[in-house]
């Protein structure tokens, strides 16, 4: 029987290939007993990724020895741990790996398992528990880093005037509502939010100590806001906040 040259040049490139594997699996069996890799050692500024972690991530790829083994698979593979940031892999003669690390630095939560960076970068661990004293933002998927900005916005306005934000909140219709650390609530809705916000830091100074007892403030009002109370609050004498220098039976008290 006769081929044709397009069939034995097929059978010729079947042939190669099938020797060229052959070659490199002898080849790495080879590197891994006259040069094995004895030592991976890592390095960098990290604090949330685990050793075991790392072994776990490399082992399967530095088996074969010191000469064959993938340098670029396991750079891959490291990439891919939702703590890593940044990761260099290189041989270093005779038989070790060395592993530097820069870890990603957690800024903000993002819902209830993610964690944002300070460049809006998104990623997710296993565990986030430890992180529970992060601001959280809550919003539309795929709208972190926008979200991540406004926060930005709210936490300064906030922080002027002596306030820590705890949490802000924007649902699938772009309204928008942000936590205190304090435990107030304050909801801004979708219509100008930053306005109605300066408006209402404007008038806490009326309100002195009674700031602490707001449970929620509804700023989604053409004019004004409406107030709800923490249980604890008690009733609330009206009277003598507006005019402090009444006395409870209505007499004007007399100055010192």
């Amino acid at each position: 029987m006769k081929l044709d040259k397009s069939a034995a040049g097929a059978l010729l490139m079947v042939a190669v290939i099938g020797l060229g594997w052959r070659y490199q699996a002898q080849l790495k069996t080879v590197d891994a007993g006259v040069a094995p890799i004895r030592h991976v050692k890592t390095g960098g500024d990290f604090e949330n990724i685990s050793p075991e972690e790392i072994e776990q991530t490399v082992s399967p790829w530095v088996v074969s020895g010191f000469f064959t083994a993938d340098m670029q698979a396991i750079h891959n593979a490291l990439a891919e741990l939702p703590w890593v940031e940044q990761v260099a892999v290189k041989r270093v003669w005779p038989d070790t790996v060395q592993i530097t690390i820069k870890e990603k630095k957690a800024y903000v939560r993002w819902g209830q398992t993610g964690l944002l960076t300070e460049q809006g970068e998104l990623f997710v661990p296993k565990n986030v528990d430890q992180f529970q004293a992060l601001p959280m933002v809550i919003g539309p998927e795929s709208q972190h880093k926008k979200l991540l900005g406004i926060m930005n916005g709210i936490a300064a306005t906030l922080s002027a005037k002596s306030l820590a934000l705890a949490e802000f909140k924007a649902n699938d219709r772009w309204s928008w509502a942000i936590k205190l650390n304090t435990g107030m609530e304050i909801k801004l809705g979708r219509n100008e939010p930053l306005k109605k916000l300066d408006r209402f830091l404007a008038t806490l100074p009326l309100l002195g100590r009674l700031v602490d007892a707001i449970a929620i403030a509804d700023l989604r009002y053409t004019n004004g806001y409406a107030v709800s109370w923490k249980p604890e609050a008690g009733e609330i004498d009206w009277n003598k906040l507006v005019n402090p220098n009444t006395e409870s039976n209505g007499h004007i008290k007399n100055p010192a």
